[in-house]
């Protein structure tokens, strides 16, 4: 098939995945109201277009969290990457690095930190949870420093996981999942093989490299919801931002006194974020949560926004709404599923392209010149 945009990718990754996988990535909580918001609210913020500007030296280039960029987008944080190419992780690090953008692996990825940093041209991001098992967050972080990562992405809207009524629909849990499971990737041969059969092995890596043996897939659901600490507030952080030596930034902040209290925590940065829609149904879409947020902190730390992108005109929204970045997750995880790293690296370009044409035609040249003042009152 053709394309052209994210929404094609997304197509293209639902005909290649086996269902439980499809809708695992493409799903919400609840009745995804929120997931639904996230996109719709973005789609519905004017730009201003502005005429005879000369927008010739137009220029993508930022420096977030001390790095500089190619253009102002991280790779989001996605559990089970590896599963949605073969190795999926390293291919999704390998073509981030090639377009001069951060990958964030997750804490439950299927290739471990070292596999990931080490195919990987630029250092990656590293996402954490807060997790009961202290030791196993403190090995992670000792590995990812060992590694090479530079930046820590703290995870803190997971105190418990969301309820996500598709999974138990698509085989990704629920009676008899192993089985139907094993029936859809009968019925998808190109995924089966690719991934079900040389993308192996198929366990949380960095689980398992504490563990000391395979954590496997089936394990997952079952060891997130042991796992995560409904009981941990600020001062528990406080050891990981004394421990860390790089750039700490907080994700899940979708509340102005929680994004100023990651101000007085210390953390050099936020993403504000509703988990894309996969934790608390019903609650603000991220550009509706952006603007308050950045009114209050902005300057203070580092802006990040997810949940609900789809395109580079999304960034330029997110942007001219008070972002210093964004990121994105289920956009590159479809064109990964699609076409590997190659997708993924055209998907970047696709969202390059979008974000000069979107500059071009509201007549700013610089990323930082992207302020409300693009925007239709």
């Amino acid at each position: 098939m053709i394309i052209s945009s994210i929404s094609d990718y997304r197509e293209a990754a639902r005909r290649r995945l086996p269902p439980f996988l499809y809708h695992y990535i493409d799903g919400g909580a609840y009745a995804e109201y929120t997931l639904g918001r996230n996109v719709a609210d973005l789609s519905q913020i004017a730009l201003r277009q502005r005429i005879l500007r000369n927008v010739e030296a137009l220029s993508l280039e930022t420096t977030v969290l001390g790095q500089k960029l190619a253009m102002p987008l991280a790779l989001s944080p996605v559990g089970l990457t590896g599963m949605y190419a073969r190795r999926g992780e390293v291919q999704a690090a390998s073509a981030a690095a090639s377009r001069g953008v951060p990958f964030t692996l997750s804490t439950v990825s299927v290739c471990p930190i070292a596999e990931v940093q080490a195919a990987s041209a630029a250092p990656i991001w590293f996402q954490l949870y807060v997790l009961k098992d202290r030791g196993f967050m403190k090995d992670a972080l000792e590995r990812a420093q060992a590694a090479g990562v530079t930046t820590l992405v703290f995870t803190v809207d997971m105190p418990v996981p969301g309820a996500r009524y598709r999974d138990a629909h698509s085989g990704m849990s629920g009676p008899n999942a192993k089985l139907r499971q094993f029936t859809q990737a009968a019925l998808h041969p190109q995924w089966a093989w690719d991934v079900g059969v040389k993308g192996k092995p198929h366990d949380l890596g960095n689980i398992s490299a504490y563990r000391g043996s395979p954590t496997r897939l089936e394990d997952y659901i079952g060891w997130l919801g042991a796992n995560f600490d409904p009981s941990i507030g600020w001062r528990d952080l406080e050891w990981i931002r004394d421990f860390w030596k790089g750039p700490m930034v907080i994700k899940g902040i979708l509340d102005v006194e929680d994004a100023r209290d990651a101000v007085r925590f210390g953390a050099d940065g936020i993403v504000v974020s509703n988990h894309g829609g996969r934790q608390l149904d019903g609650v603000l879409s991220s550009a509706r949560a952006l603007p308050a947020i950045a009114d209050a902190v902005k300057g203070d730390l580092a802006i990040l926004a997810d949940s609900g992108l789809r395109s580079g005109l999304d960034v330029v929204r997110m942007l001219a709404l008070g972002a210093d970045c964004c990121m994105m997750g289920r956009a590159f995880i479809y064109a990964l599923a699609a076409a590997g790293e190659a997708g993924v690296a055209n998907m970047l370009d696709l969202v390059a392209k979008e974000m000069r044409v979107a500059m071009a035609l509201t007549g700013v040249k610089s990323i930082a010149e992207i302020d409300r003042s693009a925007l239709v009152d």
